[in-house]
């Protein structure tokens, strides 16, 4: 089993050097080798509403490594497929960190892929994130609308391109998820708990946490992320399957976690609502991707309508035809869609809406 650093506070960079100094991380980095940031960068969302990386994880990791002699730093990631980017980083703040570090930030949308052999057979995996030489993972611990929760390992599938991407949500995202950690195996990983929400992987309903912790085993640190938020390694299914397929150990104890400071002024760490299961109660979802189903949710969260609509959505509607209302393109076939893909939790609401007034 691994060791677990874990510090609390609110000062990301500041935490960050404190977890990397603690677990002396620079004797991960190979002789002469890169180092590749790969933060949460999902959607174009700032880190206070619980969405994404907090840019002082950036910047402390940064400081670390480049203070102890390594030249070739990097950004990488890919946002969620319908969102940009570029505009992503932007919003996060992480071009100006960028731009204070000289460290260039590549946008693994555009990164050429090579065929990894997995335990579920070939994915294509982004070469950035295959040739770093210590590829570190740096996801927030959160909810999410289809997972129940996301960590370290479903963080990897920003290194995937998008129609590897889509190709996870049409075989389910459970067993991709844990193949991609088992065969991708981030060497360092350093998790931002500070404010992630609790119920949406988009963020906009975060708990503050103040909290962060470090390890090397991702599977573990999953596993440790899952109890802090209350949840049985029974209900985030990927994590004993990640191990099954040899990505880590799942298991730790107290003996194994070792805190920096006392958690003197830091909340308790909540459990999930359960909001997202009330919203989607009516909704018959069949390999829905993730940034269509977040849009639905959003929409059902923010307008109050949708309870009695019978709701489609998911690639498994494809070429059928169905009562109620279907979402994304994918859903054409319904008696009333939402076009796109996906399609804005702005023009979700509108039609839930109307039909809401029809009845």
């Amino acid at each position: 089993m691994g060791t677990i650093y874990q510090i609390y506070g609110r000062d990301a960079h500041d935490m960050t050097l404190r977890l990397l100094e603690a677990s002396d991380a620079i004797r991960l980095v190979p002789p002469g080798g890169s180092v590749a940031l790969k933060p949460n960068l999902v959607i174009a969302g700032t880190p206070e509403s619980g969405a994404t990386t907090h840019p002082g994880v950036l910047s402390g990791a940064i400081e670390y490594f480049r203070g102890r002699g390594v030249a070739d730093i990097s950004v990488i990631e890919g946002s969620w497929v319908g969102d940009d980017t570029m505009r992503a980083m932007r919003t996060a703040g992480y071009d100006r960190v960028c731009r204070e570090y000289g460290v260039p930030f590549f946008d693994l949308k555009k990164d050429a892929t090579r065929p990894v052999d997995t335990a579920i057979g070939r994915i294509d995996i982004c070469a950035r994130a295959l040739d770093a030489g210590l590829l570190v993972d740096l996801p927030v611990l959160k909810g999410h609308c289809q997972t129940i929760m996301t960590c370290a390992l479903k963080n990897l599938k920003g290194c995937l391109p998008d129609r590897e991407k889509r190709h996870f949500h049409a075989m389910g995202l459970t067993k991709p998820i844990a193949a991609l950690g088992a065969a991708l195996r981030p060497g360092l990983i350093i998790v931002d708990s500070i404010c992630g929400d609790l119920n949406f992987e988009e963020g906009g309903t975060p708990v503050e946490t103040d909290r962060m912790y470090l390890g090397t085993d991702a599977v573990q640190l999953d596993a440790y992320g899952a109890s802090l938020m209350g949840l049985s390694l029974s209900q985030v299914e990927y994590i004993r399957l990640a191990e099954w397929y040899g990505g880590g150990k799942a298991s730790f104890t107290q003996e194994d976690i070792v805190d920096l400071n006392a958690p003197s002024d830091v909340k308790t760490y909540p459990k999930p609502t359960g909001t997202v299961a009330r919203l989607t109660k009516n909704v018959h979802q069949d390999r829905a991707c993730s940034a269509c189903f977040a849009n639905l949710v959003r929409a059902l969260y923010a307008g109050g309508y949708g309870q009695d609509i019978l709701i489609s959505i998911g690639q498994g509607f494809r070429g059928k035809s169905f009562e109620g209302l279907g979402i994304g393109r994918c859903c054409k076939g319904a008696a009333r869609c939402v076009p796109g893909c996906p399609p804005t939790a702005e023009q979700i609401a509108n039609a839930l809406e109307d039909m809401a007034w029809e009845k």
